[in-house]
């Protein structure tokens, strides 16, 4: 059984068990959230899309809270002396899906 679910502005394919690194939800460490916007469903009954799964959710506790790993930016502008130089630390939650 899986299930493919959208939050932070990505997609994930899930099943029951599983660890994922999503972007940072709200909520302390051990909590359940429920990961309303589910795409699609694949269990025993078959392929399950669209309108049919408006009232399913996805179970999942808050395992962890870190920062993902330091992306370097760098404009540069030939010739006239223009150059900035950036970084950044994306904020990310890992979850385990607990059901679907």
């Amino acid at each position: 059984m899986y299930a493919v679910i959208a939050t932070g502005g990505k997609q994930y394919r899930v099943e029951p068990g599983q660890e994922v690194t999503v972007e940072r939800l709200t909520g302390a460490i051990g909590d359940t959230v429920q990961l309303a916007p589910v795409l699609v469903v694949d269990d025993e009954g078959g392929v399950t899309t669209g309108q049919d799964l408006a009232d399913r959710t996805v179970a999942a506790t808050i395992t962890e809270h870190a920062k993902d790993d330091y992306v370097r930016v760098f404009t540069y502008k030939n010739k006239s002396r223009q150059h900035k130089r950036r970084g950044h630390r994306q904020l990310q939650t890992t979850i385990r899906i607990e059901g679907i």
